[in-house]
């Protein structure tokens, strides 16, 4: 069993690690790495010590074993993909920076850093240089992301000035514990067994249910699920965009969908909103105004793009547009977006290693 897995004869390669590599997300990871060709010299899955020999799979016929973290040394490392919790990366991101890896960090602990870029590659790649402050990256909240990539062309043409948005997140969203929560609770409906048994990731039954309750609760009855998207949207949009957020949990499994509502400075209707979108990088628009002339999220699961529908027209504002939102949560909410912004620094920043820090 080896870490030398090269899967790129035209290119060196690089020296990656995976934090948190046994996780949904650490797990899509690997998958898109593999997808995508990515120019790996050698790659090292980490997690915890309990998850130490677990072999992963990459690609059709390799497989990586799992190291521990806490015991993984990170000098000669390239790049550092963080998907663990945000007190694992807090630890661990600033060690593998310190050892010369650029770390792109999947976790809230870095976003709001004002010296760590927060990046979604549609939207604003050129604060990815930023990096160079701190030697991290920082991966953006799933919800923001796909709502971002969606904002950006229509802010770019009409200036958007307030942004209200309604999500209907899937229990993927709280890890393999909550999509195993709302499988054991469904089986439970049907058995007739006491859901109280299987009620530890989420505040109320998720089974059959939708929950407004996302994160843990702020000042003025804010979650922080909301305060995420909001800030988060500034920091990479525009500081100038009010933003109100209604984050809930919803019965599914994978992929996450969102009614956004925007109001704009300059004038917008259907069709300029539609021609703009369409021609937008990282979006595809799918709006038929008939039965199943829309993307659920089930449809969404396993794609890379962002899917827009229902765009209309909102009659309460002077320049409103409203539309749907779906994305596959775990890759471009998360595993894609952290693979592409790797791509960058691979493709511009580290081929010269001199230019790593």
């Amino acid at each position: 069993m080896s870490d030398i897995i090269k899967n790129n004869d035209n290119h060196p390669g690089y020296n990656l690690a995976i934090i948190g590599a046994t996780g949904n997300v650490g797990r899509e990871l690997l998958e898109i790495l593999y997808e995508r060709n990515f120019p790996v010299k050698s790659l090292s899955a980490l997690a915890s010590e309990k998850s130490v020999g677990i072999k992963l799979p990459y690609g059709e016929s390799n497989e990586i074993e799992v190291k521990a973290l806490s015991r993984f040394n990170f000098e000669g490392t390239d790049i550092v993909l963080s998907s663990p919790g945000s007190e694992v990366s807090k630890q661990f991101s600033p060690i593998a920076a310190k050892a010369g890896a650029v770390v792109i960090d999947n976790t809230s602990q870095f976003r709001m850093d004002p010296d760590i870029p927060l990046i979604v590659p549609e939207v604003n790649l050129g604060e990815l240089s930023l990096y160079k402050k701190k030697g991290i990256v920082a991966n953006p909240n799933c919800s923001t992301i796909q709502m971002v990539v969606a904002l950006k062309p229509l802010h770019d043409t009409f200036k958007i000035k307030r942004v209200i948005v309604s999500t209907y997140q899937s229990t993927s969203g709280a890890g393999k514990d909550g999509m195993d929560e709302l499988f054991n609770q469904t089986k439970g409906v049907y058995a007739n067994d006491l859901l109280e048994k299987t009620k530890n990731n989420f505040t109320k039954q998720i089974a059959f249910n939708v929950i407004p309750h996302i994160d843990s609760f702020m000042d003025k009855g804010l979650t922080k699920e909301e305060w995420k998207m909001e800030m988060e949207t500034k920091k990479i949009l525009d500081s100038n965009i009010k933003v109100h957020a209604n984050c809930v949990r919803v019965p599914t499994f994978i992929g996450h969908a969102e009614f956004i509502n925007v109001e704009t400075e300059l004038p917008i209707n259907y069709e300029s909103a539609k021609s703009v979108l369409s021609d937008a990088p990282g979006l595809i628009v799918v709006d038929h105004r008939t039965n199943e002339g829309y993307v659920t999220p089930s449809e969404a699961a396993g794609e890379d793009a962002v899917y827009i529908s229902r765009i209309r027209e909102d009659a309460s504002a002077l320049n409103g547009i409203s539309f749907w939102c779906v994305a596959d949560n775990l890759r471009k909410g998360a595993a894609l977006n952290t693979v592409q912004i790797a791509e960058v620094l691979s493709e511009e920043y580290l081929r010269n290693k001199k230019s790593l820090r």
